[in-house]
């Protein structure tokens, strides 16, 4: 399905030389993928930064362990390639937000959350565009504006880059001392962003506590590199909906719209590799 942001022109052209009369084509403008790679990376030891209230578990902790680990933000930058024109050395710093569970004592379970980073860095083709965009702005369209609502929205040249990431998986988890030198740490916490800072309770202080906790982490991920251009394709007819809304209708009975589902058989009895019935 086409954005409804693309521009579309649509024009008759004349008769083949094969003789096979009219055909419609239609130019629109979207996202071409110039380059693109799927990585899968073993992130060794990296450094979990905490807290000062979860330090403070930490340090009293016989016992660490990982239960959960998600990507919270990534930061993207693209620099030119110096000598190899069209080519952008692109790089990723990942925050990883890292879920622990530590045994104090009395055999009890309290669950804190940690933060880590790790920067990943590629070279990727995106071809080049020596060109200033501009694009109309809705909000100032009036023939006789106030000049001093007057803007331009000029567009990058650069191309634009999407990253795809599964959801990760810890490997292995280890405390240190922290005086021992190990792992691997790419940022302190002045370099944490707020935004990141503002999803932990707590403060980020640089030296704080007498244990430091490292997990390794394994990411599948995809990237690719886009530019946008315009195309010319074949076109038969507008793409629009084929069936009406069904609108819920109160006081159906539940039992009734309970008994159109189906059993679901793979909760019970799981599927063996290669017959996977998963939607």
């Amino acid at each position: 399905m086409m954005d409804r942001n693309n521009q579309q022109t649509c024009q008759q052209s004349q008769g083949s030389p094969c003789g096979k009369g009219k055909e419609q084509t239609c130019c629109v403008s979207v996202n071409k993928i110039f380059d693109s790679a799927k990585d899968k990376d073993c992130l060794e030891d990296l450094r979990v930064h905490l807290c000062d209230c979860a330090q403070e578990v930490v340090d009293r902790a016989t016992a660490v362990r990982c239960t959960d680990v998600e990507v919270l933000y990534t930061g993207i930058s693209l620099d030119s390639v110096p000598f190899n024109c069209g080519f952008y050395q692109v790089t990723v710093r990942y925050f990883f937000g890292v879920t622990l569970e530590c045994c104090v004592c009395g055999g009890r379970s309290q669950f804190v959350k940690g933060l880590c980073a790790f920067d990943k860095k590629m070279i990727l083709y995106g071809g080049e565009k020596n060109v200033s965009v501009f694009t109309s702005d809705p909000d100032g369209d009036d023939f006789c504006a106030d000049p001093c609502k007057l803007r331009c929205n000029e567009h990058s040249t650069l191309p634009s880059v999407t990253l795809e990431v599964a959801p990760p998986i810890c490997l292995d988890v280890k405390v240190k001392e922290r005086c021992v030198p190990f792992g691997h740490c790419c940022m302190n916490a002045d370099n944490i962003p707020q935004k990141i800072r503002s999803r932990f309770d707590g403060e980020f202080m640089d030296g704080m506590g007498s244990m430091n906790v490292y997990v390794s982490i394994g990411l599948f991920s995809v990237i690719r590199m886009e530019r946008q251009v315009q195309l010319t394709l074949p076109s038969s007819r507008f793409c629009l909906p084929e069936r009406d809304s069904t609108p819920a209708q109160d006081g159906a009975d539940p039992c009734s719209v309970f008994g159109k589902m189906n059993f679901p058989l793979g909760e019970f009895f799981p599927y063996a590799d290669g017959d996977c019935k998963c939607k």
